[in-house]
């Protein structure tokens, strides 16, 4: 999301690094002829760092392996989120990727021990597949727009499906491990409660929307729907966390970094909400095969999906997220030589969503009373 001319860029000679440190751990004994490729960066991505690369070797009988991986290391100069934790998120996928219908990446392996390569990191294999666009939004350029209007119904299908086996997950062990050690008050009060406290740490920096998110945390605090639903809260739910292969299957989701526990509704309120932000926040009209809000709603539940509150609620809360989440990428994006009007922009359109979000919620609510 947004102009990233530093992402990618890693300090240090990390390839000279990796090619002492890696061998033992990647390469079988015996081997020989240890090498990694020139890195590459992907097109998205700002809230850690992330390179790809091939390492290659040949084992003791002259055969040689190469493995196409991608590293990914825990940001230490720009933050995104309040606790961001690289190490956390491969075991999430990790866990995730043991049920079935929801294909992660596979982990190669960890590190906490910021002093290999500056900070914590994962490797995982590369997945072959496209990703939907959010700068330019997927919604007006890129592949998907070569689409024909069955092919993009196929994929935004397979997309909630998928979101759907995230929700059917109930293992007591990955719920344990995504909650936590908080366990006051229900799960979407913990959340809610969450979004309070990143609220507070830092709306002395917002760029736009102080009494605005004020006004609409307010609503989600003091009007929350009376659920104590749990299960697994991807965090970012959408398309554009997705890789599709060449028959639109899902073939991976990514970006677990705000994985936690709650009402499905949470995750549903966030793709619907990123939707809008992608498409008609910026001046754009769904694609022919591309649903609507109460589409994807419908579609959502005919899969098997459920949903415990006025969706209103939750798309409202996707927004506050959001607008916290676009005021701190505002600032990186300044300091990172974009022009203050541009990066702006980001966390405005955000902010808009809440206020249009909070009538909707607010009049909902009133006239069920």
């Amino acid at each position: 999301m947004g102009y990233t001319p530093t992402r990618g860029r890693l300090e240090g000679d990390v390839r000279r690094t990796l090619e002492q440190w890696l061998p033992s751990r990647l390469a079988p004994g015996g081997h020989t002829d240890f090498a990694i490729s020139e890195f590459s960066a992907p097109d998205a991505g700002y809230s850690g760092k992330t390179v790809f690369f091939t390492a290659s070797w040949k084992n003791a009988d002259g055969t040689l392996h190469q493995h196409n991986l991608v590293l990914r290391t825990q940001a230490t100069d720009h933050q995104l989120f309040t606790t961001p934790d690289a190490v956390r998120q491969a075991e999430v996928m990790r866990i995730m990727g043991r049920h079935p219908g929801v294909p992660t990446p596979a982990v190669v392996l960890t590190e906490r021990d910021s002093n290999v390569l500056g900070a914590p990191f994962y490797l995982m294999k590369r997945v072959d597949g496209r990703t939907p666009s959010d700068v330019p939004s997927w919604h007006k350029r890129g592949w998907t727009t070569k689409l024909t209007s069955s092919q993009r119904e196929l994929m935004c299908d397979n997309a909630l499906r998928a979101l759907v086996a995230v929700h059917s997950v109930d293992d007591p062990a990955a719920l344990a491990f995504l909650r936590g050690t908080d366990s006051d008050g229900t799960p979407l009060g913990r959340y809610v409660a969450g979004v309070r406290r990143w609220y507070d740490r830092t709306r002395d920096d917002l760029v736009t929307g102080r009494d605005t998110l004020a006004a609409a945390l307010a609503e989600l605090e003091d009007h929350a729907p009376p659920t104590d639903s749990e299960t697994v809260v991807w965090g970012d739910a959408r398309v554009g966390n997705m890789s599709f292969a060449d028959d639109l299957s899902v073939a991976a989701l990514f970006d677990w970094e705000t994985a936690s526990t709650g009402p499905p509704d949470i995750d549903l309120g966030w793709w619907l909400m990123f939707e809008r932000y992608l498409c008609e926040a910026l001046g754009f009209s769904r694609m022919p095969g591309v649903p609507d809000d109460d589409e994807t709603v419908r579609r959502y539940l005919e899969f098997g999906g459920r949903l415990t509150g006025d969706i209103s609620y939750f798309q409202l809360l996707a927004a506050v997220v959001l607008s916290l989440i676009t005021n701190r990428l505002a600032l990186l994006l300044v300091r990172d030589g974009l022009d203050a009007n541009t990066a702006r922009s980001y966390p405005t359109t955000a902010v808009g969503l809440v206020e249009q979000y909070h009538r909707d919620h607010f009049n909902r609510r009133t006239e069920q009373q």
